[in-house]
């Protein structure tokens, strides 16, 4: 009877090592993006963004509740559909893309607000200065696409403060800021699980 018992207790416990085994996600840039939206003299709102970006997402847990996720995004990617102004968000006046090249995100935290929702915590780090910021996720599914790869889908939306990472540049009319200091963020992510 013992012996039968630590038959079932070793294979209890060996089933369930194998399901709390990591799974690491890349994120597929060509079914992702990251845009964000800045009012423009308040009284309308231009949108960008980033053409190149790479993340990994790891978790044990089916339902991505105890995720970690690490993105990094190429600054120079800018792409606001007007080449002079992308330049003028490349050079001093904003992101410093020279001397500040890369934007990165690493979480602390996945906190559950509703089923496959959660406040996503993490540092971010952009043109030189490292602040906490959180974010709304919604983890949208996961499926198989037509090649045999397990996808995962994810939207993050928050807010950022530009002045709050050194991102001064201002300039004022009759109406208001010519551009707000507030940063609308959304960022669409299909993750593809990677194999063993």
């Amino acid at each position: 009877m013992k012996k039968l018992v630590l038959t079932l207790a070793i294979a209890a416990l060996s089933a369930a090592t194998s399901f709390a085994q990591t799974a690491t996600w890349k994120v597929d840039v060509s079914h992702s993006n990251m845009i964000f939206t800045v009012e423009h003299m308040v009284i309308s709102e231009v949108e960008g963004s980033f053409k190149l970006f790479d993340g990994t997402i790891t978790s044990d847990k089916a339902d991505f509740s105890d995720a970690k996720i690490a993105f990094t995004v190429d600054i120079n990617s800018i792409n606001t559909d007007n080449e002079m102004r992308d330049g003028h968000l490349k050079g001093e006046d904003f992101f410093e893309a020279a001397k500040f090249p890369k934007a990165e995100f690493v979480s602390t935290s996945m906190k559950s607000v509703g089923k496959n929702k959660y406040k996503l915590t993490g540092n971010l780090t952009m043109h030189g200065v490292t602040r906490q910021e959180t974010f709304d996720l919604v983890y949208r599914g996961t499926g198989m696409d037509p090649y045999g790869n397990t996808k995962a889908g994810f939207k993050a939306t928050g807010k950022i403060n530009r002045q709050n990472y050194g991102v001064k540049w201002s300039k004022t009319t009759e109406a208001g800021a010519v551009v707000s200091d507030e940063v609308q963020l959304t960022v669409n992510i299909e993750a593809a699980k990677q194999k063993k």
